[in-house]
């Protein structure tokens, strides 16, 4: 099982949101690079990287801090934020990024996704993001009447490396993942599932990795990490990477 720490990049920083309010950001680190280099050396193979200001304005902002990652952090990463059209997704497969997030345009557009996974198999996943047991989208602004097992259904016919599944309402305030939720919702898809949202505790990493063999790939965290709730390290030896 893999964990994923979090950067999410806003302005060139990294930060951290409260339930997805933008207007409620908390600013951790200045220097992202340094960050993402921490988290290698705690011995994590991957890293999980939003574009905060992408996915606000549905196009590529923060892509030189993220360039410059890729060129000094030997780490896989998976991104999300602003993906809105196969150029946007040819831009960062070329410039190194192993898994790409859709989320807003596997329910506004489709297409796009099955499009992606058969140009770029195994390199696409779906990011999942769930408030009150249906779909929000444009950084999780809009709401919409859509639930998760609906929209994944669109997409059993190609190659979805991943799901990102976040509960919104307990994303960036520490109150614990919701796991019987995203337990359900894995057990129900062929699509190995990844638990966002709510992180808090090494107890929260130990319960998780029960859930190996239940669809769940991995888990991701941010806040926790930054507040020296969680210890990186730790949570690789736990999971096993």
């Amino acid at each position: 099982m893999i964990f994923f720490p979090a950067i999410d990049l806003k302005d060139g920083k990294c930060v951290r949101l409260k339930q997805g309010d933008i207007s409620r950001s908390t600013v951790f680190d200045l220097d992202p690079v340094a960050r993402a280099k921490s988290f290698y050396d705690a011995g994590c193979s991957w890293l999980h990287l939003v574009d905060l200001n992408g996915a606000f304005e549905g196009k590529p902002i923060n892509h030189k801090i993220v360039e410059s990652i890729i060129k000094n952090v030997d780490i896989k990463i998976q991104l999300g934020g602003g993906i809105r059209n196969l150029d946007t997704i040819d831009f960062w497969i070329k410039a190194g990024i192993k898994r790409l997030i859709i989320g807003t345009m596997a329910l506004k557009k489709p297409e796009l996704v099955i499009e992606a996974c058969k140009k770029y198999p195994g390199k696409i996943a779906l990011g999942i993001d769930v408030r009150n047991g249906k779909i929000a989208t444009e950084g999780w602004v809009e709401q919409s009447q859509i639930s998760a097992m609906d929209l994944v259904k669109k997409f059993k016919s190609v190659n979805v490396s991943a799901i990102i599944y976040t509960d919104i309402s307990r994303d960036g305030i520490l109150m614990g993942p919701a796991l019987e939720e995203t337990l359900v919702f894995a057990k129900n898809t062929n699509i190995p599932t990844i638990i966002s949202g709510g992180v808090s505790s090494e107890k929260d990493i130990r319960q998780i990795k029960k859930m190996a063999n239940e669809g769940i790939l991995g888990v991701i965290s941010g806040r926790a990490i930054y507040d020296n709730r969680l210890n990186v390290s730790e949570c690789n030896k736990i999971l096993g990477k």
